[in-house]
């Protein structure tokens, strides 16, 4: 990462919650010596009310919480109105359960035991997605078929109908629509639309992109296509 972009991310704030107090204090210590502004909270209660009072852009939430779900927490706070990203913390790595948390609206999936470095690399990752200064450059609209996604707006649209997404499911669908019919790996993927700055989670992906077929599903017929073995592409069904 460039030093620009950690200028960039310098003092934003992240609420680390999880009721394992040293891998709290651990993250929080972590995330405050590269730079970013840090609380921790130990229960799902305490983390709507600090969230609420504090206003973080970033909340690293542990799943297994000792009063509610970390999917609560992340549901709740939504409905009260933050514009916080979420990243969960979890040591249940099935697939159901990463698409249960992008399903309520969380930006990632890390699963313990983890690095510190890679959760460092993950909310950098993150924080430049939802909150970063490089926004996509106006006046461009993407289209493909009945499908449209217009920037300006910050909308999609299929057959008419709008479809509603997340940061991270707009930045999927956006770079698909850079590249139609062009068969795009996990991998890659990976680097475009998470820039993780290491070998990242293809499961990641594969959660994104299901949540995503979903949507675009409900309002014609499938357009992501998955080639096994390869990757995944945007193309008409034959």
């Amino acid at each position: 990462m460039s030093r620009g972009t950690a200028e960039t991310l310098k003092g934003r704030r992240v609420l680390v919650v999880d009721d394992e107090v040293y891998i709290a204090d651990a993250l929080a210590m972590t995330l405050r010596h590269v730079g970013f502004d840090t609380m921790t909270a130990f229960d799902g209660r305490s983390a709507l009310e600090t969230a609420a009072q504090w206003s973080p852009d970033l909340l690293l939430l542990d799943v297994m919480l000792p009063d509610m779900s970390g999917y609560d927490v992340c549901r709740d706070a939504i409905e009260a109105g933050t514009d916080a990203a979420v990243i969960f913390l979890s040591a249940r790595d099935e697939v159901g359960d990463r698409i249960r948390g992008f399903g309520v609206g969380a930006d990632d999936y890390v699963t313990k035991p983890f690095s510190l470095e890679e959760v460092v690399a993950r909310v950098r990752a993150v924080l430049l997605r939802s909150h970063g200064p490089e926004g996509p450059p106006a006046g461009n609209v993407l289209t493909f078929g009945d499908l449209v996604l217009d920037d300006d707006q910050h909308l999609v649209t299929r057959g008419g109908t709008a479809v509603d997404l997340s940061p991270t499911e707009y930045a999927l669908l956006r770079y698909l629509l850079q590249n139609p019919g062009r068969v795009l790996s996990k991998a890659q993927i990976l680097d475009h639309v998470w820039k993780y700055d290491f070998a990242g989670d293809g499961g990641v992906v594969e959660s994104f992109v299901s949540l995503l077929r979903k949507k675009l599903n409900a309002a014609g017929p499938p357009l992501v296509q998955t080639v096994r073995g390869f990757g995944y592409v945007l193309r008409q069904p034959r």
